[in-house]
């Protein structure tokens, strides 16, 4: 049975100014979340669309196993411009040693003058003994606040 972890980060940037900098993730991410995130190269697709496949290396980070922050392929399973949403799994990488599967959701909506971010992912351990990956939130948090942070300063 599938576990989850989920987090919302309130934003002081508009939802659609969210949106667009998510959506080019493989160009902002290393930017704006450079403590977060070395590089996000698109091996197949634009790195926008359903199907596409990006190889993701994040940063060594304080107190997290390194096999969660080794390199991971990603492919886009779902993406809604209207509903500014995502879905996409892990399909290759040391975090499926721990968890045999792994996606990642995502919807970013208006609120107020800012916008809400719903990040979660679902996963099923390989183990019992394998912990829940719940650093994942204080990452989706700082990552969120430290976009926020780009936007703001990069209109």
């Amino acid at each position: 049975m599938a576990s989850k972890v989920e987090v919302e980060v309130e934003m002081k940037s508009k939802a659609d100014k969210v949106w667009e900098n998510i959506r080019e993730s493989a160009t902002v991410f290393p930017k704006a979340l450079s403590n977060h995130f070395e590089s996000i190269e698109v091996l197949e697709g634009d790195g926008k669309s359903v199907g596409s496949v990006r190889l993701v290396k994040y940063q060594p980070q304080p107190g997290i196993s390194a096999e969660i922050t080794k390199p991971a392929k990603e492919k886009l399973e779902k993406v809604d411009e209207v509903n500014k949403s995502m879905i996409y799994s892990v399909i290759e990488g040391d975090v499926l040693k721990c968890y045999k599967n792994f996606k990642g959701c995502l919807h970013v909506s208006p609120k107020g003058d800012g916008s809400l971010v719903k990040w979660w992912c679902e996963f099923d351990k390989a183990s019992e003994d394998i912990p829940n990956p719940d650093f994942l939130r204080d990452f989706a948090v700082k990552s969120f606040h430290d976009l926020d942070a780009y936007i703001i300063g990069n209109p």
